[in-house]
């Protein structure tokens, strides 16, 4: 009997032990993540940034969501994209970040996707708190806080505010083409200037190599740029390089 005991509180322990391993081991990959320090050298658009990390220059694409064009070069300035600029401008140029890298960590275009914290909040989510975003671009396995942003888009879609204001204008396959009215444009002109000016095309080829591409470039019609520059001297900043002539 004495044995048998022995058994029984040895197999007691061992659940108890099993239980807390399986609890914190899946706690702990929930909540690790890797953060790290960045400075931020340029904000492109609404969604995408050039920032330096340890002195190496990135560039980092927001996760799960997505802001209207002002930078495509064969698309109209998109309503409310010169506000998501404009505000990501105003709250990250010059400024000392912190990034949580998502899984996976690069898409097709080498950029690091990523969730994006200032002042302890994230820009990802105050995007959408303002109506300047909408929950995008949802794949396995970085949906960590879909949930989340899915709910703050339905406070800012029932509140109608920003890109929600404009009935059909944002949907669950992207923004429809509709071009800013004379009022905005008059608005938005001066802030517009800088971006729409801008005409310095980097591309990144199938081997992985960020080139860019001026108007005297022979390939620049049938080029598909990742981001635009407004001049050469930003593009290399931003870690290309002039077409080989």
């Amino acid at each position: 009997m004495d044995v048998m005991k022995i058994i029984e509180k040895c197999r007691k322990y061992l659940l108890l032990f099993f239980f807390f391993f399986l609890v914190n081991g899946c706690d702990s990959e929930q909540t690790n993540s890797t953060m790290f320090d960045a400075d931020v050298t340029r904000v492109v658009d609404g969604d995408t940034l050039h920032v330096l990390i340890d002195g190496k220059k990135e560039t980092i694409r927001l996760l799960l969501v997505d802001t209207p064009e002002t930078v495509h070069p064969s698309n109209a300035v998109q309503p409310f994209g010169a506000e998501a600029s404009n505000f990501m401008k105003k709250q990250l140029f010059g400024e000392k970040i912190q990034v949580e890298l998502g899984i996976g960590e690069r898409d097709k275009y080498g950029r690091l996707l990523a969730y994006v914290y200032h002042n302890g909040q994230m820009v990802n989510k105050m995007l959408l708190e303002k109506g300047l975003a909408r929950v995008a671009y949802v794949f396995e396995p970085n949906t960590k806080y879909v949930d989340e942003f899915y709910h703050i888009q339905k406070q800012a879609q029932r509140e109608e505010i920003g890109i929600w204001s404009i009935e059909n204008y944002a949907t669950d396959k992207g923004f429809q083409g509709e071009e800013l009215d004379n009022q905005e444009q008059g608005n938005n002109n001066d802030s517009l200037s800088s971006d729409t000016d801008c005409t310095i095309k980097g591309n990144i080829n199938s081997k992985g190599e960020k080139i860019y591409h001026t108007e005297q470039s022979p390939s620049y019609e049938v080029t598909k740029p990742e981001e635009i520059f407004c001049t050469e001297k930003e593009a290399v900043e931003a870690g290309y390089r002039a077409i080989k002539r």
